[in-house]
């Protein structure tokens, strides 16, 4: 989406010390998004949190519910406004926490950029790009093309901006290519 600057995907909402994979405790799965405020909005973002998962569904275990983080009262608001707004609309109950955000705990790094790093072209045009994994992590190049590669965003978008990620023109070709079989 156009405005997210960066994500990484970790661990949240929970009491464990430096939880991992195989030792989540009762922490839920989450993704941490930077965003520009200028470009996207928080509600915009939590419109596509709530539209991209059935909230409704009552959670089997604390690796999987759904829940908002929130790092301040006008966040708390607007996501509570935003589910109440929902449930009224769909006639439901939604199961969907608001809680305040405490640690994050970045997962391990396999699950970082996870379908980007099942593309081996693009992979290496990264590591040479960013031959430090936090640094990749960080990347907004990174965050941009592993959201397109599943299908995310438009052409029109994907063209708009490909530029930007700094890859080869081999690569450019590549991933436009890629995306555009996509659909």
């Amino acid at each position: 989406m156009a405005g997210v600057v960066r994500t990484r995907v970790g661990y949240a909402g929970g009491t464990t010390e430096n939880p991992t994979y195989l030792s989540l405790g009762d922490h839920t799965e989450t993704v941490e998004v930077v965003f520009d405020p200028s470009v996207i909005t928080y509600g915009d973002l939590l419109d596509v949190f709530f539209g991209a998962h059935r909230p409704e569904s009552v959670p089997w275990c604390d690796q999987y519910r759904s829940v908002v983080f929130f790092h301040d009262v006008d966040q708390q608001a607007l996501a509570e406004r935003k589910k109440a707004e929902l449930a009224e609309e769909l006639g439901l109950e939604l199961h969907t926490a608001i809680e305040e955000a405490g640690t994050f705990y970045q997962a391990e790094d396999y699950h970082q950029k996870y379908q980007l790093q099942h593309f081996g072209e693009l992979m290496s045009e990264f590591g040479t790009m960013y031959p430090s994994f936090p640094d990749f992590v960080r990347s907004t190049a990174s965050a941009r093309v592993n959201g397109y590669i599943p299908g995310n965003g438009t052409q029109e978008e994907l063209e708009a901006e490909i530029e930007s990620f700094g890859l080869s023109p081999a690569g450019t070709a590549l991933l436009l290519e890629f995306f555009s079989r996509r659909f």
